[in-house]
């Protein structure tokens, strides 16, 4: 197996088994189709070296320089200092190595201090935190903290926020239902 193939097994592996993650991994993508990435780190990688986790986290920093890295928005969204702090990688979907039109998946990263204001988003949305406590928002509610392997289910259109404190944060992220590539609404 190739080594997308082996990180997006991790990610699967990391949530088989969970109630939440049954429908993402019903539309999970089988075969050998991979498709050509453009390798590029972001500042917020910097912070990998940072990170402690199992071996599922040690094989995404190893593999880090051969990502695709990416931001969806820029400076005029959210400042040039949330830019230099956040940033994300998908292994499965429409940008992936590993095509799939019907789910995406993949890691965000968060640099320490920075918040990732209320957004929502068509797509159904499960997190799983792999490294790094944060606090998170869903809905109205307060943010909280969550530890890793805590998974984090959104609905459609549900608005939900991330703060991160000293330490920075890796969450794996699995999108399902209405367009993939679509940009957050932000709230």
């Amino acid at each position: 197996m190739d080594e997308a193939g082996e990180l997006a097994e991790g990610l699967r592996q990391a949530v088989a088994g969970m109630a939440a993650a049954a429908p993402f991994l019903a539309d999970w993508p089988e075969g050998p189709a991979r498709r050509a990435q453009v390798p590029g780190l972001l500042p917020v990688c910097r912070w990998l070296p940072d990170l402690a986790g199992g071996p599922l986290v040690a094989a995404l920093c190893r593999a880090a320089p051969r990502l695709e890295w990416r931001q969806t928005y820029g400076a005029g969204d959210f400042g040039a200092a949330f830019l230099d702090r956040y940033g994300w990688t998908e292994l499965v979907g429409l940008r992936g190595p590993i095509p799939s039109d019907r789910v995406a998946a993949g890691v965000l990263m968060l640099g320490p201090g920075v918040t990732y204001p209320a957004h929502s988003h068509q797509a159904a949305e499960l997190y799983l935190p792999l490294a790094g406590t944060a606090l998170w928002q869903k809905g109205d509610a307060p943010f909280a903290p969550v530890a890793p392997g805590t998974p984090i289910p959104h609905d459609p259109w549900v608005p939900h926020a991330m703060q991160t404190g000293a330490e920075p944060l890796l969450a794996l992220y699995l999108w399902r239902g209405g367009d993939l590539a679509a940009k957050s609404r932000i709230h």
